[in-house]
């Protein structure tokens, strides 16, 4: 039953990536938004919310009912500190791979025609913000208002990144490059003197070419609602096979869950990269990466323990793993400006060596049952 379970969730996750692409791009569009901001904030936000669910069930769903579960706090800081490591590893070398496998047939290049200053800019925001994150678990014991200050300072430094990418003014997505939106398939056509303008005043012949505000956001909302239901039931089945198998429940959060709960991300670039949108899709997973390190981790911060010890070695390690994965896939952009589908599959090496070391090592193979 669990497996039929997991078909029937990727299932749904593939159909919302699908609608969500698709949608997203129109929302943009309609907005006069950069790439760069609905590729990393608007798909960054929307697809990260599968996996932010977890922390805020583990962590604030027993806070706010007054009870303390330090079982589910680690699980909790677990799946905190699994999502900018998955995204770090695991996510660039499928879009690497998928960007490889596209290129086979002459369909693209190898060449990642992203952004390189929308990605330096996101990979700076997610450096910052990482740190200061994880050197808050060396801070000593009893520094309470110093935590809230820290947590304060996530919330101004996305704030910040969010309008910076909103001030872009490049990059901004011309209808003719967009696919029809998927909801005006159900659509019948309307006669031409009822047809709206396009954004930019051109006047469209046919109701695909200017989808209506709402129908796109209606789209985007029922893409959002298939993505996080098929992750949930995923992250459901997955618990009830680990169950069986007898995981601990710290490494389902940090090295399990997140495989299912990024797919929303992992799916979405494989689908841009596949139309050459390659800002879009790298841009869905460096956003998701400055989102989880800004905003999830507050709750780690000030309700959780939050410090660097044996329970949670495990956990703060997966960190460095996701620091040297980044510096290793983009250290070369940054010092030649240009990124190849090659560099992206250095987060397969890292994520292998992690998880192997999570499960060999005595302090991985403590946790195992």
């Amino acid at each position: 039953m669990d497996l039929v379970l997991l078909v029937v969730a990727l299932a749904l996750i593939l159909l919302g990536a699908e609608l969500f692409t698709n949608g997203i791009e129109w929302f943009g569009h309609r907005l006069n938004l950069a790439e760069g901001a609905v590729g990393s904030v608007l798909a960054g936000i929307a697809t990260a919310l599968p996996e932010t669910l977890i922390p805020v069930i583990a962590i604030l769903v027993p806070v706010l009912a007054g009870h303390h579960a330090p079982a589910s706090a680690e699980i909790g800081v677990g799946a905190i500190l699994g999502a900018p490591f998955m995204l770090a590893t695991l996510a660039m070398f499928v879009t690497g791979s998928a960007i490889l496998l596209f290129s086979r047939g002459g369909r693209r290049s190898v060449q990642v025609s992203a952004n390189p200053r929308v990605l330096a800019r996101d990979l700076a925001f997610f450096a910052i913000a990482y740190l200061v994150v994880i050197g808050t678990a060396f801070l000593p014991a009893g520094l309470g208002l110093l935590r809230w200050l820290v947590a304060g300072g996530l919330l101004v430094t996305y704030a910040a990144y969010v309008r910076a990418h909103f001030g872009d003014e490049s990059g901004t997505t011309d209808a003719a490059t967009l696919n029809r939106l998927h909801a005006t398939r159900l659509q019948p056509r309307r006669p031409a003197d009822e047809i709206e303008l396009l954004p930019h005043g051109h006047a469209a012949s046919d109701p695909a070419a200017a989808p209506r505000l709402r129908v796109i956001v209606v789209q985007v909302l029922l893409a959002l609602g298939l993505i996080v239901l098929g992750a949930q039931v995923f992250v459901g089945a997955v618990e009830d096979l680990a169950g069986v198998i007898g995981l601990d429940p710290r490494i389902l959060a940090l090295i399990i869950a997140p495989i299912a709960t990024e797919l929303p991300e992992q799916s979405n670039s494989v689908l841009w990269v596949r139309a050459g949108k390659d800002t879009l899709a790298m841009g869905n997973i460096t956003g998701a990466m400055v989102f989880q390190s800004c905003l999830p981790t507050i709750l780690g911060i000030l309700f959780t323990e939050w410090t660097f010890g044996p329970q949670s070695a495990l956990a703060f390690a997966s960190a460095g793993a996701a620091f040297v994965s980044i510096a290793l896939i983009f250290g070369p952009m940054l010092r030649r400006g240009r990124l190849t589908a090659w560099s992206l599959l250095w987060g397969a090496p890292i994520y292998v060596t992690y998880v192997a070391a999570a499960l060999l090592l005595p302090v991985g193979a403590n946790a195992v049952h």
